[in-house]
């Protein structure tokens, strides 16, 4: 009888990083979903919990998740404005609310245990070692420091 096939001997590292990028894509929008926002939402207000910040700061902070139909994240700071999540602060400038506060830290919990559900059963070392891994694969295919993509 012959032992049953790995997973990694099934399908190589690129099917794992798509399934598993998807994967997570999906359970995080049902996460921010669960909470009315968009992956923009929470990256604004994370951005906004920092203190106040300049349409265009969010804007270049924002710039590499941008396209060309949706050039700035104004509409998304605007929707932030009319829950009461963010307020204007004079003409070029937003700040994070004290309801925005709390709505944010109600969703980084909910990010928090979605994230624990994604690395059960993995030890830290074998995360790190991950994480490392995959550093290395990105570098060798041209990734540096200086073209960082930020928090995805």
């Amino acid at each position: 009888m012959n032992a049953p096939e790995a997973p990694a001997d099934r399908h190589p590292i690129g099917y794992w990083l798509k399934l598993v990028d998807r994967l997570i894509d999906q359970s995080f929008d049902a996460v921010l979903g669960g909470a009315a926002i968009t992956p923009r939402h929470w990256q604004i207000l994370n951005l906004l919990q920092r203190g106040p910040t300049t349409y265009a700061e969010i804007d270049d902070e924002a710039a590499p998740y941008l396209a060309p139909h949706m050039p700035t994240v104004r509409p998304v700071v605007d929707d932030l404005c009319s829950r009461g999540w963010a307020t204007p602060l004079g003409p070029d400038r937003v700040g994070l609310t004290e309801t925005g506060t709390k709505a944010l830290t109600d969703i980084q919990g909910r990010v928090a245990a979605h994230r624990e559900r994604i690395t059960e059963g993995i030890s830290e070392s074998d995360y790190r070692t991950t994480v490392d891994v995959l550093a290395r694969m990105a570098t060798n295919l041209g990734w540096s420091e200086e073209r960082d993509m930020g928090p995805i």
